[in-house]
């Protein structure tokens, strides 16, 4: 059950801030962050999860909204964006005047890994101030690659038209608020994430296009200027992210683990179980990431005692890192 809290932003927009509500009540439990991904909420499978596994913890657990995606419109000419670090930033910055002492993990998940990750790049060795750890699921870090395969083929006729099937209605009423602010006919013939990001989101958010925008949004080209340790898990079967287009290990810098499995589609993941440690299961996703940001943080006491067996395992990732870097 979540406790919503809406904060006004610097630009005179609001945000809202779902808190989960449970029995225990720990105030020097670490604080997990979830930012979503693309038209995501609260209210998403994996939110739901994260959310699960930290109240299995006793953590306080929250998931920031991105403007227009927790229900209500948000009142700014201007809606979200996958390189949004400013914005997470703000909401950092503002959880860590909250507590300043109970450590914070943050992890992102597809469109809210890439932002998660461009906002470790821009602060660099900064970062740790704000956080102690940071995982990016299934983040499109390469976001001219990510793209182009949702708007293509099968993805195009099913999830790219999933996707701007709200994307559009959202835009429509940000026009009745601002009249005039961007090409509404344009947006409204689009069919593919390109074109609507081109007329979009893109000119809201100070892009000169959508190729500017998935150019200087993406987060691969400086995975090595971050300097926390800052997990990126994305399956090499991703429909959405080419296994192609994925960061090789001589792309970041010492602070980044990279983990490719072979299997686990888009936010799809591994639950560890005998002779099938990657098999495909939401539900098991969380817990092995929470288990990594925690022992990465320095946290593992956080765990309530020692981790699974096979929990234990999939926290010394190297090997299958090694395996999936060739290809």
């Amino acid at each position: 059950m979540f406790q919503r809290e809406r904060w006004t932003s610097p630009d005179g927009d609001f945000v809202d801030i779902d808190h989960l509500i449970t029995e225990k009540n720990n105030i020097d439990a670490p604080r997990l962050v979830l930012f979503h991904g693309l038209e995501g909420s609260s209210g998403s499978h994996y939110a739901q999860a994260f959310a699960d596994e930290a109240a299995r913890l006793g953590w306080a657990f929250c998931v920031p909204h991105f403007r227009g995606c927790s229900g209500d419109m948000n009142t700014a000419p201007r809606a979200y964006h996958s390189g949004d670090h400013e914005e997470i930033h703000w909401l950092l910055t503002r959880l860590r005047e909250q507590d300043p002492a109970r450590p914070i993990l943050a992890v992102g998940v597809s469109l809210g890994g890439n932002a998660l990750l461009r906002w470790a790049q821009e602060w660099g060795a900064m970062a740790s101030q704000w956080v102690n750890a940071v995982a990016a699921v299934s983040a499109p870090v390469d976001l001219m690659a990510a793209g182009n395969a949702i708007d293509g083929g099968f993805n195009r006729h099913v999830y790219a038209r999933m996707f701007l099937r709200t994307m559009v209605r959202k835009a429509e009423a940000k026009w009745r608020q601002f009249p005039g602010l961007f090409d509404l006919d344009g947006v409204r013939k689009a069919r593919t994430l390109r074109e609507f990001d081109d007329l979009f989101t893109a000119p809201l958010h100070g892009f000169k296009g959508v190729e500017d925008y998935w150019t200087r949004a993406a987060a691969k080209p400086r995975l090595a200027d971050i300097a926390l340790p800052t997990l990126v898990l994305n399956a090499r079967n991703d429909p959405f992210v080419p296994g192609r287009s994925l960061p090789r290990q001589t792309e970041v810098g010492r602070w980044v683990t990279l983990v490719q499995p072979e299997h686990g589609g888009h936010v799809g993941f591994p639950k560890a179980v005998a002779g099938a440690p990657w098999q495909v299961h939401v539900l098991g996703m969380p817990k092995w990431v929470v288990n990594w940001l925690a022992s990465s943080a320095g946290l593992r006491q956080g765990l309530g005692g020692s981790v699974s067996e096979a929990g234990a395992k999939l926290l010394q990732p190297a090997e299958l890192c090694q395996q999936n870097q060739g290809s």
